[in-house]
C-alpha cells in the first residue's frame, strides 16, 4: 500500500502510546479518518456510516498500538489498520472508498498473515480480538462489488509498504524516526481545545 508519512504521524504515534493523551489523540485521529473516509464516501451514503467509522477506527488504533509493541515500525503499524479498514469497506461494499483495489485483497493479507492470524483477523473479520465493544451497524452497497470502481485506489502496491514524504518522495518501508518528536505537533493536539486543520496526508 501507498500511505504518506511526515513528523505528524510520527508525533501521533508518541500520542496514542502515551497515558492520557493517547486518549485525547485517538478521539482527534478518529474524528480526522472519519472525515477523510468519509469524503471519499457516495455522499448519498456518507452520513449514515460515519457512527460505524468512528467505532471502527477507534478499535483499529488498539490494533496500531498493539503492532507497535510487537516491534512494526511506524508505517507497518498503520498500514496495518488501514488493511483492516479495506476489508471493512469491501464487506460492505463501499468499493469507493478503498485504497487499493479488490484484487489485492488477498496480497496485503499475506503480507501481515502472521500478525493477523494471531489476533484472528480476516478479510472477512477484520477487527478479530480487536472488537472490543459493538461497531454500529451501517447499510451494505453489496451490488458495487459485481462491478467495483475504485477512484480513490492505487494498484500495484501491494509486495511491500510504500511511503510517500513531504517531498513527494517514494520509498519502501518508510523514513527513519526522527529524534525528539514533539507530540503537539499530532494532528489535533496543537490546542486541545478545538481542533486543528487536517488533511488527507495524515491519515
Amino acid at each position: 500500500m501507498k500511505l504518506r508519512q511526515n513528523i505528524r504521524h510520527f508525533a501521533a504515534k508518541k500520542a496514542l502510546t502515551m497515558p492520557v493523551v493517547g486518549d485525547i489523540a485517538t478521539d482527534k485521529l478518529v474524528d480526522l479518518h472519519v472525515r477523510v473516509f468519509g469524503e471519499k464516501a457516495d455522499p448519498e451514503h456518507r452520513e449514515e456510516r460515519e457512527p460505524h467509522m468512528a467505532t471502527f477506527f477507534e478499535l483499529t488504533f488498539d490494533t496500531y498500538v498493539r503492532a507497535l509493541e510487537e516491534g512494526y515500525t511506524e508505517a507497518a503499524a498503520r498500514e496495518i489498520t488501514h488493511v483492516q479498514a479495506n476489508f471493512d469497506f469491501y464487506n460492505h461494499g463501499w468499493t469507493e472508498m478503498m485504497e487499493f483495489p479488490v484484487e489485492e485483497l488477498e496480497a496485503h493479507y499475506e503480507r501481515y498473515e502472521e500478525f493477523f492470524e494471531r489476533y484472528d483477523i480476516d478479510i472477512a473479520n477484520p477487527l478479530g480480538d480487536f472488537r472490543t465493544k459493538d461497531v454500529p451497524d451501517a447499510p451494505s452497497t453489496p451490488e458495487r462489488l459485481d462491478d467495483p470502481g475504485h477512484p480513490h485506489a492505487e494498484g500495484g502496491f501491494a509486495d511491500d509498504v510504500y511511503v510517500e514524504d513531504e517531498n513527494g518522495e517514494l520509498r519502501v518501508g518508510g523514513r527513519e524516526e526522527p529524534d525528539d518528536v514533539d507530540v503537539g505537533v499530532a494532528p489535533g493536539l496543537q490546542d486541545v481545545e478545538g481542533d486543528a486543520e487536517t488533511d488527507e496526508s495524515e491519515a
